[in-house]
């Protein structure tokens, strides 16, 4: 009898190798790579793997113009911020992966998704709770539909046979790490398990049209958890964001195939569950104080909609050699940019000074129109000098000074306007398309863009 073989895996990229390696040769990481042991079977239990039963008949190629479209395409969640999320509701069909951190809500809105939806037929397979567990949770939320069923195999087979005979309209796996499949020795969660398991499921949502959601746990870095691999087998991959200090949740899409990548929807999480945020700027600005130092607003593009947040900077002596240089919610390399481009092009000495940049409402701010705000907020606090009320900032900070275009400029505007601002500072390049109610400043750089905000007029 053969014996058994070891195999090593990369843990990032799921890059197989039959020895121990120090550096992937495919994605580059270090010490990455984890023992298994590959058990040596007969070629005929090996012609079964990464085999539904049932499915394996293919259909015939057709040609493009003969494939009949489905006449109900998509279906809605009834979940507004959702549905924005993954485009106008999910795909029938479609394969879709949710990562988050720990009781961040991903299992909330998956429950949820049975008490907007009582006429959606959804098969829950949880490997992670009971059953009496899962429904203790979804008296909580309010959950009372009469086609929500709760399954608590974590055998991949068993899972699937179940989902073959009730062919649900949805089908939630609570999560990929938990179920497993018999053929292989390697542990639930393991990536070779993680890889199969997915595989199964995609077939099954393509030959069986049903919508299959994934649950996916993260690592401490923030990644989901599981080869790389994973990610690119899912149509959809969405993921929870979300300071544990704050009520609010963000949903963003990573990768979407029938919709727009990088959109985001906002939630609230309440004792009855997450709920939408419909205007989530007003939310992140409900604190705001404009007679304070270094307080300034923001107009940020997060996936199709425009968010006004607030940017808070606080500048202090430092008392060590080296001074401090923190972010929340901001690119701390950027921060560090912006601070050496206000040292060389406008001569404010930061050298001395420990800085602190914050985004309130615990938001992650990516976009670079958010530069001049910052820089705007960064001086406000060196000169203890508020900033003038009504005021919002749009504009990228070049290395030369300069402020750069930015787009959207018209929804950007719309939405400053919507929210009761009366001025507004932009770069000249970025003129807007129509009017507004609104005093447009203007500025080509950063030094003429920092004395409008101060002045009373």
């Amino acid at each position: 009898m053969a014996k058994d073989r070891m195999q090593y895996v990369c843990d990032e990229c799921g890059h197989t190798a039959t020895k121990w390696l120090g550096n992937c040769p495919n994605c580059g990481s270090w010490h990455t790579f984890k023992e298994f042991k590959v058990e040596r079977k007969p070629a005929s239990e090996k012609e079964h793997k990464g085999k539904v039963e049932g499915l394996e008949e293919s259909p015939p190629p057709q040609k493009l113009e003969d494939i009949a479209s489905h006449a109900k395409d998509r279906f809605m969640s009834h979940i507004q911020e959702l549905d924005r999320v993954l485009g106008g509701g999910f795909v029938s069909g479609s394969f879709v992966l949710i990562g988050g951190d720990p009781g961040i809500g991903k299992s909330t809105l998956t429950l949820q998704i049975g008490k907007a939806n009582p006429e959606l037929r959804i098969l829950y397979c949880a490997g992670e709770e009971s059953a009496g567990q899962i429904r203790q949770r979804a008296k909580r939320l309010g959950v009372d539909s009469a086609n929500f069923y709760v399954y608590t195999d974590t055998n991949i087979d068993n899972v699937l046979k179940e989902a073959r005979k009730m062919n649900p309209d949805l089908l939630i796996v609570d999560s990929i790490q938990t179920v497993y499949r018999t053929e292989l020795t390697s542990m639930a969660g393991s990536i070779q398990q993680v890889k199969e398991c997915a595989a199964l499921l995609q077939q099954l949502a393509k030959k069986q049209d049903i919508t299959t959601l994934v649950i996916g746990h993260v690592t401490k870095e923030g990644s989901i958890a599981g080869p790389r691999v994973l990610e690119h087998m899912v149509d959809t991959v969405l993921q929870f964001e979300g300071d544990s200090n704050y009520n609010y949740r963000m949903l963003r899409s990573l990768k979407n195939r029938f919709g727009p990548a990088q959109e985001v929807g906002v939630f609230e999480m309440k004792e009855s569950g997450l709920v939408d945020v419909l205007n989530p700027s007003q939310l992140f600005l409900s604190d705001y104080d404009s007679s304070v130092s270094g307080n300034a607003v923001i107009c940020s593009i997060e996936g199709s909609r425009s968010l006004l947040v607030e940017v808070q900077a606080l500048t202090t002596p430092s008392n060590y050699g080296t001074p401090q240089r923190t972010a929340n919610g901001f690119d701390h390399r950027r921060l560090s940019l912006l601070l050496a481009v206000l040292e060389k092009r406008g001569g404010y000495q930061f050298s001395g000074q420990d800085v602190y940049l914050n985004i309130a409402g615990g938001l992650k701010v990516n976009d670079p129109a958010a530069d001049l705000g910052v820089i705007c907020a960064l001086v406000s606090s060196l000169l203890d000098k508020s900033i003038s009320s009504n005021i919002a900032f749009l504009g990228e900070v070049g290395l030369g000074g300069e402020i750069r275009a930015v787009n959207k400029v018209d929804q950007r505007l719309g939405e400053i306007q919507k929210l009761g601002f009366e001025k507004a500072l932009i770069p000249c390049a970025s003129a807007p398309e129509r009017r507004y109610d609104l005093q447009l400043m203007e500025a080509s750089n950063m030094m003429e863009a920092i004395k409008k905000p101060f002045s009373k007029s």
